[in-house]
């Protein structure tokens, strides 16, 4: 009935875009073998002819069948990484301080929580801020108490005069420049949305996304590599529409322990359960409702899904946040997995 997406929301009716066509489950993440193991590694990208990832308050560089070697390290952990045209490294930290080329940038108060970073064609740097009110780390608080108080802010050449270019954005998380415009990820209201360069205008590209979108990574092809960090799932989205439980769980309960998404999970008895995720026979079945996933998304010119890559319920690769694309090679960083993979392009 035409009426009924109105009437679900009095009814506490909870509906989840199903994960199919371009989004067909399948174990692709799984079946690879680790390309480097790193701790929670985060931010990908290559600079130098280096593959570079962050981890922690490190920028470390990797290489197949080797330890990884240490680039720099920071004060605080890094947040969001980004090569300029000059080929210097843009860093985002933990506690809102931006550093270009070794310097850091004047930002403007409202900025404190940094989640993307990206160059255009013509050196303009595009800034996501996640939030106003809780650091990168801290987005799962964000997240329970329904924040779209996220920004998004840009700058010419050399991090001089920062300009707001959007705001009420729940929580951006990844950006890919096209042209003068930017397409963003919109995390809380599982979107793409296209924001115009010169005054901000927003248009919705993709929505109804099955979980929260993270970075975008431009693909050899024209297109993109889309990430998400979780998945949605109806316990999660039913928790979301009640306020007073909300409340309380934030309050009382380790955020360890909420009823919201993962990165990874599996990892304690204390975690929630939803009764389909429960093991039987010792089987944890691919197809239940989990906290944690892992998800790659390949978007054509058109940012429109031709196909997925999946670490499922059962799987190891969750928290995919990162992805590049280098030599015919798609490089993912796992960050519940504590991994980093690769995959060849050729063969998708």
């Amino acid at each position: 009935m035409i009426l009924d997406p109105i009437l679900d929301v009095f009814r506490g009716k909870v509906t989840i875009p199903p994960l199919d066509g371009a989004f067909r489950p399948n174990t692709r993440l799984d079946d690879l073998p680790a390309f480097a193991e790193v701790a929670e590694p985060d931010n990908l990208l290559t600079a130098d002819g280096r593959l570079l990832v962050s981890s922690g308050n490190a920028v470390l560089a990797i290489a197949a069948g080797s330890e990884p070697v240490l680039v720099e390290t920071f004060q605080s952990p890094v947040a969001a990484l980004a090569l300029s045209p000059q080929g210097d490294l843009t860093v985002g930290l933990e506690s809102g301080k931006l550093l270009m080329a070794g310097r850091e940038v004047s930002l403007p108060a409202e900025v404190r929580c940094i989640t993307a970073l990206a160059y255009a064609d013509d050196g303009m740097l595009w800034l996501a801020n996640g939030s106003a009110e809780h650091a990168p780390s801290q987005w799962a608080a964000d997240l329970m108490k329904k924040g779209a108080s996220g920004s998004l802010w840009r700058c010419g050449p050399g991090g001089i005069g920062f300009q707001k270019t959007a705001g009420d954005i729940a929580f951006p998380y990844g950006l890919h420049p096209m042209g003068s415009d930017v397409l963003v990820s919109e995390s809380w209201r599982h979107q793409l949305v296209r924001f115009d360069g010169s005054n901000g205008t927003r248009s919705t590209v993709l929505t109804h996304l099955p979980g929260y979108p993270s970075r975008l990574s431009p693909a050899g092809d024209g297109g993109a590599w889309l990430t998400l960090f979780a998945p949605r799932n109806r316990l999660i989205e039913f928790v979301l529409q009640e306020m007073h439980y909300r409340q309380d769980m934030i309050e009382q309960v380790p955020q360890a322990y909420w009823i919201a998404p993962a990165l990874a999970s599996n990892r304690s008895f204390l975690e929630p359960l939803q009764c389909g995720g429960i093991r039987t026979m010792g089987i944890h079945k691919p197809w239940s409702p989990s906290r944690s996933y892992g998800l790659v998304v390949k978007l054509d010119r058109d940012m429109q899904p031709q196909f997925s890559l999946h670490s499922r319920a059962n799987g190891t690769c969750h928290g995919i946040c990162s992805v590049t694309e280098r030599d015919d090679r798609l490089f993912i960083a796992s960050k519940g997995g504590g991994c980093v993979l690769a995959i060849g392009t050729g063969g998708f």
